[in-house]
Protein backbone atom coordinates (compact mmCIF):
# COMPACT_ATOMS: atom_id res chain seq x y z
CA UNK A 1 0.00 0.00 0.00
CA UNK A 2 1.27 3.47 -0.92
CA UNK A 3 2.39 6.02 1.65
CA UNK A 4 1.43 9.67 1.52
CA UNK A 5 4.02 12.42 1.34
CA UNK A 6 3.74 16.19 1.65
CA UNK A 7 4.93 17.32 -1.78
CA UNK A 8 4.48 21.05 -1.21
CA UNK A 9 3.61 23.46 1.60
CA UNK A 10 2.35 27.02 1.64
CA UNK A 11 1.10 29.63 4.09
CA UNK A 12 -0.52 33.03 4.07
CA UNK A 13 -1.12 35.55 6.84
CA UNK A 14 -2.69 39.01 6.43
CA UNK A 15 -0.42 42.04 6.50
CA UNK A 16 -2.20 43.74 9.40
CA UNK A 17 -0.26 43.14 12.63
CA UNK A 18 -2.21 43.62 15.86
CA UNK A 19 -0.06 43.81 18.98
CA UNK A 20 -1.04 43.25 22.58
CA UNK A 21 -0.67 46.99 23.01
CA UNK A 22 -3.27 47.57 20.30
CA UNK A 23 -5.76 45.36 22.14
CA UNK A 24 -5.01 47.15 25.42
CA UNK A 25 -6.42 50.31 23.83
CA UNK A 26 -9.90 48.79 23.49
CA UNK A 27 -10.12 46.44 26.48
CA UNK A 28 -8.76 46.13 30.00
CA UNK A 29 -5.64 44.08 29.33
CA UNK A 30 -1.89 44.51 28.92
CA UNK A 31 1.04 43.06 27.03
CA UNK A 32 2.35 41.52 30.25
CA UNK A 33 -1.05 39.93 31.10
CA UNK A 34 -1.41 38.34 27.65
CA UNK A 35 2.17 37.11 27.36
CA UNK A 36 2.14 35.62 30.85
CA UNK A 37 -0.98 33.55 30.12
CA UNK A 38 -0.52 32.67 26.45
CA UNK A 39 2.94 33.61 25.22
CA UNK A 40 1.37 35.70 22.44
CA UNK A 41 2.93 39.05 21.50
CA UNK A 42 1.01 39.81 18.29
CA UNK A 43 -1.34 38.32 15.74
CA UNK A 44 -2.57 39.03 12.20
CA UNK A 45 -6.06 40.26 11.30
CA UNK A 46 -7.72 40.02 7.92
CA UNK A 47 -8.78 43.14 6.00
CA UNK A 48 -12.53 43.54 6.32
CA UNK A 49 -14.44 43.15 3.07
CA UNK A 50 -11.25 42.04 1.30
CA UNK A 51 -9.82 38.93 2.99
CA UNK A 52 -12.00 35.89 3.59
CA UNK A 53 -11.29 32.38 4.79
CA UNK A 54 -11.40 31.22 1.17
CA UNK A 55 -9.22 33.97 -0.33
CA UNK A 56 -6.54 33.41 2.32
CA UNK A 57 -6.74 29.68 1.63
CA UNK A 58 -6.25 30.33 -2.08
CA UNK A 59 -3.05 32.28 -1.42
CA UNK A 60 -1.63 29.50 0.76
CA UNK A 61 -2.69 26.91 -1.83
CA UNK A 62 -0.89 28.74 -4.65
CA UNK A 63 2.40 28.57 -2.75
CA UNK A 64 1.91 24.91 -1.80
CA UNK A 65 1.15 23.98 -5.41
CA UNK A 66 4.12 25.94 -6.70
CA UNK A 67 6.40 24.14 -4.23
CA UNK A 68 4.91 20.80 -5.33
CA UNK A 69 5.23 21.65 -9.01
CA UNK A 70 1.57 21.03 -9.82
CA UNK A 71 -1.04 23.07 -11.68
CA UNK A 72 -4.69 23.55 -10.66
CA UNK A 73 -5.79 21.13 -13.42
CA UNK A 74 -3.70 18.36 -11.80
CA UNK A 75 -5.45 18.48 -8.41
CA UNK A 76 -7.74 15.46 -7.97
CA UNK A 77 -9.47 16.36 -4.71
CA UNK A 78 -9.83 19.26 -2.26
CA UNK A 79 -10.13 19.08 1.52
CA UNK A 80 -10.79 22.35 3.36
CA UNK A 81 -10.56 22.54 7.16
CA UNK A 82 -12.00 25.55 8.99
CA UNK A 83 -14.28 26.61 11.84
CA UNK A 84 -14.84 30.03 10.24
CA UNK A 85 -16.28 29.41 6.75
CA UNK A 86 -17.30 32.26 4.47
CA UNK A 87 -20.87 30.99 4.50
CA UNK A 88 -22.78 28.74 6.89
CA UNK A 89 -23.23 26.71 3.68
CA UNK A 90 -21.89 25.87 1.18
CA UNK A 91 -18.45 25.11 2.54
CA UNK A 92 -15.20 26.76 1.52
CA UNK A 93 -14.02 23.77 -0.51
CA UNK A 94 -16.23 24.56 -3.49
CA UNK A 95 -15.46 28.27 -3.20
CA UNK A 96 -11.75 27.49 -3.44
CA UNK A 97 -12.38 25.15 -6.39
CA UNK A 98 -14.17 27.98 -8.19
CA UNK A 99 -11.59 30.63 -7.30
CA UNK A 100 -8.72 28.49 -8.59
CA UNK A 101 -10.46 27.44 -11.79
CA UNK A 102 -10.12 23.73 -11.06
CA UNK A 103 -11.90 20.83 -12.71
CA UNK A 104 -15.18 19.52 -11.33
CA UNK A 105 -13.38 17.55 -8.67
CA UNK A 106 -14.66 16.60 -5.23
CA UNK A 107 -14.42 19.08 -2.38
CA UNK A 108 -14.75 18.01 1.24
CA UNK A 109 -15.11 20.35 4.22
CA UNK A 110 -13.79 19.31 7.64
CA UNK A 111 -15.15 20.94 10.80
CA UNK A 112 -12.87 19.73 13.57
CA UNK A 113 -11.70 23.13 14.72
CA UNK A 114 -8.16 23.08 16.16
CA UNK A 115 -7.70 19.43 15.15
CA UNK A 116 -9.07 20.07 11.67
CA UNK A 117 -5.80 19.93 9.75
CA UNK A 118 -4.69 16.60 11.23
CA UNK A 119 -8.16 15.08 10.82
CA UNK A 120 -8.13 16.22 7.19
CA UNK A 121 -4.60 14.87 6.75
CA UNK A 122 -5.77 11.48 7.99
CA UNK A 123 -8.69 11.48 5.52
CA UNK A 124 -6.42 12.46 2.65
CA UNK A 125 -3.94 9.75 3.63
CA UNK A 126 -6.59 7.07 3.12
CA UNK A 127 -7.38 8.32 -0.38
CA UNK A 128 -3.71 8.39 -1.39
CA UNK A 129 -2.89 5.00 0.14
CA UNK A 130 -5.70 3.27 -1.72
CA UNK A 131 -4.72 4.89 -5.01
CA UNK A 132 -7.99 6.79 -5.43
CA UNK A 133 -6.26 10.18 -5.82
CA UNK A 134 -2.73 11.29 -6.73
CA UNK A 135 -2.78 15.01 -5.95
CA UNK A 136 -4.86 16.19 -2.99
CA UNK A 137 -4.92 19.84 -2.00
CA UNK A 138 -5.49 20.23 1.73
CA UNK A 139 -6.19 23.76 2.93
CA UNK A 140 -6.74 25.01 6.49
CA UNK A 141 -7.78 28.63 6.85
CA UNK A 142 -9.33 30.75 9.60
CA UNK A 143 -10.77 34.26 9.92
CA UNK A 144 -11.39 34.69 13.64
CA UNK A 145 -11.18 38.47 13.93
CA UNK A 146 -14.58 39.07 12.32
CA UNK A 147 -16.39 37.29 15.14
CA UNK A 148 -14.62 38.22 18.37
CA UNK A 149 -15.81 40.39 21.24
CA UNK A 150 -13.32 43.25 21.46
CA UNK A 151 -14.39 44.45 24.89
CA UNK A 152 -13.12 43.61 28.36
CA UNK A 153 -15.96 41.10 28.61
CA UNK A 154 -14.49 39.05 25.76
CA UNK A 155 -10.78 39.49 26.40
CA UNK A 156 -10.08 35.95 27.66
CA UNK A 157 -10.95 34.62 24.21
CA UNK A 158 -10.26 37.55 21.90
CA UNK A 159 -6.61 38.08 22.82
CA UNK A 160 -5.77 34.51 21.80
CA UNK A 161 -6.91 34.21 18.20
CA UNK A 162 -5.50 35.37 14.87
CA UNK A 163 -6.19 34.91 11.17
CA UNK A 164 -4.24 32.97 8.56
CA UNK A 165 -4.06 29.96 6.26
CA UNK A 166 -1.83 26.98 5.52
CA UNK A 167 -1.95 24.41 2.74
CA UNK A 168 -0.24 21.22 1.61
CA UNK A 169 -0.26 19.15 -1.57
CA UNK A 170 -0.30 15.43 -0.84
CA UNK A 171 0.98 12.76 -3.23
CA UNK A 172 2.10 9.12 -3.14
CA UNK A 173 5.58 8.83 -1.62
CA UNK A 174 8.41 8.23 -4.07
CA UNK A 175 10.98 6.88 -1.62
CA UNK A 176 10.96 3.95 0.75
CA UNK A 177 10.36 4.90 4.39
CA UNK A 178 8.98 8.31 3.42
CA UNK A 179 5.66 9.91 4.18
CA UNK A 180 2.90 9.56 6.76
CA UNK A 181 3.59 6.64 9.10
CA UNK A 182 0.31 6.82 11.02
CA UNK A 183 -2.47 9.14 12.20
CA UNK A 184 -4.44 8.95 15.45
CA UNK A 185 -7.83 10.62 16.00
CA UNK A 186 -9.90 10.98 19.18
CA UNK A 187 -12.90 12.84 20.57
CA UNK A 188 -14.81 13.29 23.83
CA UNK A 189 -18.05 15.24 23.60
CA UNK A 190 -18.82 15.18 27.33
CA UNK A 191 -17.45 18.69 27.72
CA UNK A 192 -18.29 20.05 24.27
CA UNK A 193 -19.82 23.26 25.59
CA UNK A 194 -16.64 24.29 27.45
CA UNK A 195 -15.15 25.51 24.17
CA UNK A 196 -17.94 26.35 21.79
CA UNK A 197 -19.94 28.90 19.84
CA UNK A 198 -23.50 27.64 20.38
CA UNK A 199 -25.50 30.52 18.92
CA UNK A 200 -26.76 31.53 16.49
CA UNK A 201 -27.74 27.98 15.71
CA UNK A 202 -30.62 25.56 15.60
CA UNK A 203 -30.28 23.84 18.94
CA UNK A 204 -30.54 24.85 22.59
CA UNK A 205 -30.20 21.44 24.20
CA UNK A 206 -29.98 20.34 27.81
CA UNK A 207 -26.17 20.35 27.89
CA UNK A 208 -25.95 24.03 27.04
CA UNK A 209 -28.79 24.89 29.45
CA UNK A 210 -26.71 23.41 32.23
CA UNK A 211 -23.96 25.88 31.39
CA UNK A 212 -26.02 28.97 30.54
CA UNK A 213 -29.64 30.19 30.58
CA UNK A 214 -31.75 29.06 27.64
CA UNK A 215 -31.83 31.45 24.69
CA UNK A 216 -35.11 32.76 23.25
CA UNK A 217 -36.47 30.70 20.38
CA UNK A 218 -38.15 31.66 17.14
CA UNK A 219 -41.56 30.32 16.06
CA UNK A 220 -40.03 27.19 14.53
CA UNK A 221 -37.42 26.49 17.19
CA UNK A 222 -34.59 28.45 15.55
CA UNK A 223 -32.75 31.02 17.66
CA UNK A 224 -33.10 34.76 17.13
CA UNK A 225 -30.17 37.10 17.74
CA UNK A 226 -31.66 39.42 20.34
CA UNK A 227 -30.41 42.01 22.81
CA UNK A 228 -30.70 39.30 25.47
CA UNK A 229 -28.42 37.00 23.49
CA UNK A 230 -25.90 39.79 23.00
CA UNK A 231 -25.93 40.64 26.70
CA UNK A 232 -25.27 36.99 27.58
CA UNK A 233 -22.41 36.87 25.06
CA UNK A 234 -24.11 33.89 23.39
CA UNK A 235 -23.20 35.06 19.88
CA UNK A 236 -19.49 35.01 20.73
CA UNK A 237 -17.15 32.04 21.26
CA UNK A 238 -17.15 30.72 24.81
CA UNK A 239 -14.17 29.07 26.50
CA UNK A 240 -13.52 27.76 29.98
CA UNK A 241 -9.80 28.32 29.71
CA UNK A 242 -8.74 26.40 32.82
CA UNK A 243 -10.78 23.33 31.89
CA UNK A 244 -9.40 23.33 28.34
CA UNK A 245 -5.83 23.72 29.61
CA UNK A 246 -6.16 20.84 32.08
CA UNK A 247 -7.52 18.49 29.42
CA UNK A 248 -5.01 19.59 26.77
CA UNK A 249 -1.92 18.92 28.89
CA UNK A 250 -3.12 15.34 29.36
CA UNK A 251 -4.24 14.56 25.82
CA UNK A 252 -1.40 16.27 23.94
CA UNK A 253 1.42 14.05 25.28
CA UNK A 254 -0.89 11.03 25.32
CA UNK A 255 -1.67 11.20 21.59
CA UNK A 256 1.96 11.96 20.72
CA UNK A 257 3.12 8.88 22.60
CA UNK A 258 0.38 6.85 20.92
CA UNK A 259 1.84 7.73 17.52
CA UNK A 260 5.40 6.99 18.60
CA UNK A 261 4.55 3.66 20.21
CA UNK A 262 2.53 2.58 17.16
CA UNK A 263 5.75 2.89 15.15
CA UNK A 264 8.16 1.53 17.80
CA UNK A 265 9.73 4.96 18.30
CA UNK A 266 10.41 7.23 21.28
CA UNK A 267 10.54 11.01 21.84
CA UNK A 268 14.30 10.89 21.31
CA UNK A 269 13.66 9.97 17.66
CA UNK A 270 11.64 13.11 16.92
CA UNK A 271 13.42 15.68 14.80
CA UNK A 272 10.61 18.17 15.21
CA UNK A 273 7.31 18.28 17.08
CA UNK A 274 4.83 20.80 15.71
CA UNK A 275 1.95 21.21 18.14
CA UNK A 276 -1.20 23.13 17.36
CA UNK A 277 -0.48 26.66 18.52
CA UNK A 278 -3.12 26.84 21.26
CA UNK A 279 -1.06 28.31 24.08
CA UNK A 280 2.69 28.56 24.53
CA UNK A 281 2.33 27.31 28.12
CA UNK A 282 0.73 24.08 26.87
CA UNK A 283 3.54 23.53 24.36
CA UNK A 284 6.15 24.15 27.05
CA UNK A 285 4.42 21.68 29.37
CA UNK A 286 4.38 19.01 26.64
CA UNK A 287 8.05 19.65 25.85
CA UNK A 288 8.97 19.25 29.51
CA UNK A 289 6.77 16.16 29.97
CA UNK A 290 8.29 14.37 26.96
CA UNK A 291 11.80 15.60 27.83
CA UNK A 292 12.29 17.19 24.44
CA UNK A 293 14.99 19.74 23.72
CA UNK A 294 13.96 23.24 22.68
CA UNK A 295 15.16 22.62 19.13
CA UNK A 296 12.79 19.62 18.91
CA UNK A 297 9.63 21.73 19.31
CA UNK A 298 8.49 24.47 16.95
CA UNK A 299 6.33 27.33 18.22
CA UNK A 300 5.22 30.48 16.44
CA UNK A 301 2.14 31.43 18.46
CA UNK A 302 4.14 34.45 19.66
CA UNK A 303 3.76 36.01 16.17
CA UNK A 304 0.39 34.74 14.97
CA UNK A 305 -1.72 33.80 17.98
CA UNK A 306 -3.95 30.76 17.73
CA UNK A 307 -5.05 30.23 14.13
CA UNK A 308 -6.82 26.97 15.08
CA UNK A 309 -6.97 24.62 12.05
CA UNK A 310 -4.40 26.72 10.18
CA UNK A 311 -1.81 26.76 12.97
CA UNK A 312 -0.19 23.39 12.25
CA UNK A 313 0.37 23.94 8.50
CA UNK A 314 1.55 27.53 9.09
CA UNK A 315 4.10 26.30 11.63
CA UNK A 316 5.03 23.36 9.38
CA UNK A 317 5.72 25.73 6.49
CA UNK A 318 7.87 28.05 8.60
CA UNK A 319 9.83 25.16 10.08
CA UNK A 320 10.44 23.62 6.65
CA UNK A 321 11.30 26.97 5.08
CA UNK A 322 13.70 27.68 7.94
CA UNK A 323 15.59 24.41 7.41
CA UNK A 324 14.46 22.83 10.67
CA UNK A 325 13.14 19.75 8.84
CA UNK A 326 15.54 17.67 6.78
CA UNK A 327 15.07 14.69 4.46
CA UNK A 328 14.46 11.58 6.53
CA UNK A 329 13.60 13.59 9.64
CA UNK A 330 10.81 12.36 11.89
CA UNK A 331 8.09 14.99 12.26
CA UNK A 332 5.20 14.72 14.71
CA UNK A 333 2.08 16.88 14.38
CA UNK A 334 -0.39 17.12 17.27
CA UNK A 335 -3.51 19.11 18.08
CA UNK A 336 -6.19 19.48 20.73
CA UNK A 337 -9.28 21.63 20.67
CA UNK A 338 -13.01 22.17 20.66
CA UNK A 339 -15.18 19.12 20.74
CA UNK A 340 -13.09 18.02 22.52
CA UNK A 341 -11.09 16.49 19.67
CA UNK A 342 -7.42 15.68 19.57
CA UNK A 343 -5.13 14.03 17.03
CA UNK A 344 -1.57 13.29 16.00
CA UNK A 345 0.27 12.37 12.83
CA UNK A 346 3.76 10.96 12.50
CA UNK A 347 5.63 11.31 9.22
CA UNK A 348 9.06 10.75 7.77
CA UNK A 349 10.15 13.71 5.66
Amino acid sequence: MKRTKIAGIGMYVPEQVVTNGDLAKVMDTSDEWIQERTGIRERRYARRFEDTTTTMGVEAAKIAMQNAGVEPREIDFIIFATLSPDYYFPGCGVLLQRAMGMKEIGALDVRNQCSGFIYALSVADQFIKTGMYKNILLVASETHSYGLDFTTRGRNVSVIFGDGAGAVVLQPATRENQGILSTHLHSDGDSAELLSMPNPGFHAGKFWKEKRPAAPKGPYGGLFITEELLEKEDVYPYMDGQAVFKKAVIKFPEVIMEALQANNLTPVDIQLLIPHQANLRISQFVQHYLRLREDQVYNNIQKYGNTTAASVPIALYEAWHGGKITDGGLVCLAAFGSGFTWASALLRW
